[in-house]
């Protein structure tokens, strides 16, 4: 089945360095992170800032929800947590 993203939230997890964000699969909720290595590569000018990382989450969205789709297409049965990494990109 096809992800849905329909909860536009978002937030950064300053402990880990990364984005957080969460698709559906039906009922169930999967959670994302985008490590802020890959919101590099995808925006190589942003500062390294929270503010910032945001910022490059929003103008990629597209691009990251077509990564967490392929990630969880292929993932485990019952791995509902997922990150994406500058390598995925």
């Amino acid at each position: 089945m096809k992800l849905h993203f329909p909860n536009p939230s978002r937030s950064f997890d300053e402990n880990n360095n990364r984005v957080l964000f969460w698709g559906y699969d039906s009922a169930i909720e999967v959670s994302f992170y985008v490590e802020t290595d890959a919101l590099k590569r995808l925006c190589p000018d942003i500062g390294d800032t929270e503010k910032n990382y945001l910022l490059a989450f929003d103008d990629s969205i597209e691009k990251i929800q077509e990564i967490a789709e392929k990630q969880y297409a292929h993932g485990q049965k019952g791995n509902y947590s997922y990150i994406l990494a500058a390598k995925d990109f």
